[in-house]
């Protein structure tokens, strides 16, 4: 990637579009990684917090875009009946876009909004796949640390590996 299409091309914006709607449906899909069926969950975690906006859904956003197109995006919120802890439900990138600094810029925005909200603790499910090795190094590349193991959640043979990290 070239230093003009770097993260410091990026723009971020935290307000939710109808158009929102597409672009994440968009970015999921390009990963290859995710089923319908979750692709359709991203989508609908957009579409609730449109209809009802970010405090009474509890899901906030954070997209980043690159002359003028969303290639990325951040979902996060409060976890109820929790006093600091915060979960990131989603955080992907457009393929063409990876490996450039995009999801780096996501998630550390994504921390200092958590922070920011007093959040203290931010926690990120993720599967225990060969195919998700790259996913966590990064987040352990970022600070995050395995607390828990769920074995044979997703599946028979996918577990479900929870990270976590003290950002306040």
């Amino acid at each position: 990637m070239t230093a003009a299409a770097g993260p410091r091309s990026l723009r971020l914006r935290r307000e939710l579009r109808p158009e929102d709607v597409a672009a994440v449906e968009g970015i999921v899909r390009s990963t290859g990684a995710f089923r319908d069926d979750e692709i359709a969950v991203a989508v609908e975690l957009v579409q609730e917090s449109l209809a009802r906006g970010a405090r009474a859904s509890g899901y906030h956003f954070l997209f980043a875009e690159r002359g003028g197109a969303t290639v990325g995006y951040a979902c996060y919120g409060p976890i109820a009946c929790s006093l600091h802890g915060w979960d990131l439900y989603w955080i992907a990138v457009e393929q063409s876009q990876r490996r450039g600094g995009v999801g780096r810029v996501l998630m550390d925005e994504a921390e200092r909004a958590v922070a920011g909200a007093g959040g203290r603790r931010v926690y990120v499910e993720t599967s225990s796949r060969p195919d998700y090795a790259a996913t966590r190094s990064f987040y352990e590349s970022l600070g995050y640390v395995a607390e828990a193991h769920l074995a044979d959640f997703y599946a028979p043979g996918d577990s479900k590996i929870v990270f976590v990290k003290v950002v306040a």
